[in-house]
């Protein structure tokens, strides 16, 4: 059989929650939970997206904005979802107030709209203006234009990172990363050519290309070069440039990691690097009973025998089968 080296595109990504892994494919995500009592509970639903309907929203540079729109919102309710499991059993209902008894049954999509949008301005003003207003204080006493816009970018790579540092370092934040890693380490498993099992899961890399931290890494860096070509000296046009452009810099962002998930080139893998480094922060190797529960959420969405047979000409036929002789050679971190 030809070993095939690149990896190949499975159009498959997600997300952790609590104690549990989020899979989506196309318009259908699985939302698996390890349950207080040890069961693993899957719920499959559809989500097309908030203007899945609208042509536009599927243009190159665009299509990223409503992507990261729907992908705060959909993290937002699976995540819901899954802290619902681990509710205190003895809370006492809780009365209705006027919001819930004003807006009805849409009054849990109206407050996750909220929270989206609150999250959104406080990313801005944290990764954007924070910096700028910092790097302005400098302006005193540096003259030289450059310099500060040099300054200000070194300012906003230097909160991103220590952020998410600080963020992998709270306890209860490491089983998420834990999660995290598993749900990274199936979608390279299947993506490498690799039967779907535990020992193969277990053995595959915890960084991919197409992960959020990357993506949030690359508006990062995208922003430090936009804004150092894009001057003014008015300073409500100064802020007011850096809240306008964040869609743009959201939307280039998007396609360079959408093209870093389908190529394998050398280029392709230099500016992916940064990223992949950064997730050896957000993710931790999960135990085995952590990739049980990826893998029931990638199987309920996903018929990855079909894709192994239909990409690399390869039948699974056993699901605990050892697939040590690979498909292809792997690259990235291996246990």
């Amino acid at each position: 059989m030809t070993r095939k080296k690149q990896t190949q595109y499975s159009g498959i990504g997600g997300q952790a929650v609590l104690e549990g892994v989020m899979m989506k494919n196309k318009e259908k995500y699985a939302v698996a939970v390890r349950k207080p009592d040890g069961d693993i509970d899957v719920q499959v639903e559809d989500y097309a997206g908030v203007w899945s309907d609208k042509s536009f929203t599927k243009l190159p540079f665009i299509r990223g904005v409503f992507a990261f729109v729907d992908s705060l919102v959909l993290g937002m309710r699976v995540t819901m979802h899954s802290a619902s499991f681990y509710e205190e059993e003895e809370e006492q209902p809780k009365k209705e107030g006027k919001f819930e008894q004003t807006f009805g049954n849409k009054s849990d999509d109206i407050m996750m709209g909220f929270i989206v949008v609150l999250s959104v301005i406080l990313a801005v003003a944290l990764f954007m203006l924070l910096p700028f207003f910092l790097s302005d204080l400098f302006g005193k006493y540096i003259r030289n234009a450059s310099i500060i816009a040099i300054l200000e970018g070194v300012l906003r790579i230097l909160i991103f990172v220590g952020y998410i540092t600080a963020i992998s370092l709270m306890r209860d934040i490491k089983r998420l990363y834990m999660y995290h890693g598993a749900e990274h380490k199936c979608i390279n498993c299947i993506e490498k050519g690799r039967a779907l099992t535990v020992k193969n899961v277990m053995k595959s890399s915890r960084q991919h290309k197409r992960c959020g931290t990357s993506f949030l890494l690359f508006v990062v860096v995208v922003s430090v070069i936009i804004f150092f070509f894009i001057r003014v000296d008015n300073l409500v046009l100064k802020v007011g440039i850096r809240i306008l452009l964040v869609p743009v810099i959201a939307g280039i962002s998007y396609e360079i990691i959408r093209l870093a998930g389908r190529s394998d080139t050398f280029i392709i893998r230099m500016i992916s690097a940064p990223g992949m480094w950064m997730q050896k922060l957000t993710t931790r190797e999960p135990d085995e009973e952590m990739v049980k529960v990826a893998i029931a959420s990638v199987e309920a969405v996903f018929d990855w025998r079909a894709y192994l047979k239909e990409t690399y000409d390869f039948e699974a036929y056993d699901e605990e089968e050892d697939t040590d002789s690979d498909i292809h050679d792997d690259t990235g971190e291996e246990k």
